[in-house]
């Protein structure tokens, strides 16, 4: 498989994620259960897929620990607010927001000082990308806008997911545990974080649509993207898999608007431009010895961040 074939193939599989939360949204179930579900399944996949290769789940409490943290972090609190968040956002545009987490990772750099004197294309990529958002939302719109509880459960989505990296990066990187078996155990802990959400919500008639759609996230856009993403890590470098990252809110957008006909205001893809611009300048790095830009973006498997981190998650 090239290269492009293979970004393209994750591109879809990943930022599909979006829709089929809406769809199972839109078929009875709520976010407590697809939360529950998708992680459940996600983690079967990853744990058939380490034993596969032979990597086995960690023993020590320690990482164990630091798991059920990242676990929270990065999967079980936001793929619950994404879930909250598609009840009364498209999911298009649920796709955008998600790709305001490397602005979030820039500004707890700066709140932990682990940014050191950003240069000021930085810091103008962080302004614009939050302008785009902002642009998004239309607060000052005489119609009801985005600026809903939904929207904002979205960003906090996202924040989370910035958060879980800037953890991992210093808890859970070179643990000495295959990296498969660690996303693996992630998951299992998101599972078992996720099942007080399953109390929340009334019963709902749940369609076999919507049974089909919670399928394919679980296993297909939370499972199998994970190891498609570290596969190209591994395989195509870091900058590769960073590109796709930049594709998941074109895709996200595309497929709410030719699936669920969603509106495809000018408004919401001018927005969406923005914030990939302010990410794409978020992500340079000053050139040292005649060196290049380095462009990072998370590994976005909205799973779970294995020990090439901080390079994964994501919806």
């Amino acid at each position: 498989m090239t290269s492009a074939i293979r970004m393209g193939v994750l591109a879809l599989l990943w930022g599909s994620g979006f829709l089929w939360i809406k769809i199972s949204l839109n078929e009875g179930l709520t976010p407590g259960w697809i939360t529950f579900v998708r992680c459940l399944l996600g983690a079967a996949v990853l744990l058939a897929l380490a034993y596969g290769a032979g990597q086995r789940l960690p023993r020590d409490r320690g990482t164990w620990g630091r798991l059920v943290v990242a676990a929270l972090l990065c999967n079980a609190l936001p793929f619950l607010l994404f879930s909250v968040g598609e009840q009364t956002v498209d999911s298009g545009v649920a796709g955008v927001l998600n790709a305001t987490t490397p602005l979030w990772s820039l500004l707890i750099g700066l709140g932990l000082g682990t940014e050191r004197r950003p240069h000021a294309a930085r810091l103008g990529g962080l302004a614009l990308g939050f302008t785009g958002v902002l642009l998004i939302f239309a607060p000052w719109s005489a119609g009801p806008g985005l600026m809903t509880w939904g929207a904002l459960a979205l960003l906090g989505a996202s924040a989370s997911y910035a958060a879980a990296f800037a953890y991992m990066a210093r808890r859970l990187t070179d643990r000495g545990t295959a990296p498969l078996a660690l996303s693996a155990a992630q998951l299992i802990a998101a599972t078992a974080l996720s099942t007080p959400a399953l109390t929340a919500g009334g019963p709902a008639t749940v369609t076999a649509t919507g049974l089909l759609a919670l399928l394919v996230l679980g296993v297909f856009a939370t499972g199998l993207t994970f190891h498609l993403n570290y596969r190209m890590i591994a395989e195509e470098g870091p900058t590769s898999a960073a590109t796709v990252g930049y594709l998941l809110p074109v895709v996200s957008v595309t497929l709410g608007a030719l699936i669920l006909h969603e509106p495809l205001t000018a408004r919401v893809v001018t927005g969406m431009t923005i914030v990939l611009t302010g990410v794409a300048l978020t992500r340079l790095r000053p050139r040292a010895g005649g060196g290049g830009e380095g462009v990072h973006t998370r590994s976005v498997t909205v799973s779970a961040p294995s020990s090439r981190l901080p390079e994964h998650s994501r919806s």
